[in-house]
């Protein structure tokens, strides 16, 4: 079965793909002639999961899986959040690190959580997972691995943040695992 994931990021759908039956493939949205903006126009990650899964379906007519993730610190009040991707108001990773870095500047309370939202639209019908791992900022950027937030983070039982620790220490750890977890088992379940 081919899947579009609502994304043109290719170490998402690498990292999705590893864990998902080989029956299954996943194109880009580019790979399927998708090159218009998804909405995201919502404050929550389940609302703006859903929009993008029901756009490409909506539209397009393919069985379409959308995620969509954010970084929620305690101390900021569960931001960045939904506004994760572009907090610095930009899409660059760098910037956005930095961004929380320097609002957490002096704050003890490291303690942070990745939250991820998976929906799935075949035949019409949506299905929505969720992933969540908890765990603490680093006080700097360590790491090549991953992508996002990842250099920042550090989950709990480890000492590494998810952009130092291997990519398969990653994908079993990570809130995105969690909910392809689900994700996986659904599949199975209709047996796709």
């Amino acid at each position: 079965m081919l899947i579009t994931l609502a994304t043109n990021n290719a170490h998402k759908i690498s990292e999705i793909q590893a864990v998902l039956p080989s029956h299954i493939k996943l194109q880009s949205l580019q790979a399927a002639g998708i090159t218009e903006e998804l909405p995201e126009p919502f404050e929550t990650i389940e609302e703006n999961s859903f929009s993008k899964a029901f756009y490409v379906w909506q539209h397009y007519a393919v069985p379409c899986l959308a995620d969509d993730s954010g970084l929620e610190v305690a101390a900021l009040g569960g931001k960045p959040g939904v506004h994760s991707a572009h907090y610095s108001g930009s899409r660059n990773n760098a910037e956005n690190i930095a961004t929380v870095l320097d609002e957490m500047m002096g704050e003890t309370n490291r303690a942070a959580q990745f939250k991820t939202v998976l929906t799935f639209i075949f035949d019409g019908k949506s299905h929505q997972f969720e992933g969540i791992i908890e765990g603490n900022l680093a006080q700097e950027p360590a790491g090549e691995n991953g992508f996002g937030y990842d250099p920042i983070f550090m989950p709990n039982g480890f000492s590494e943040t998810f952009g130092q620790l291997a990519t398969e220490v990653k994908l079993a750890n990570s809130h995105r695992s969690r909910a392809l977890v689900e994700f996986v088992a659904f599949l199975e379940n209709l047996n796709f």
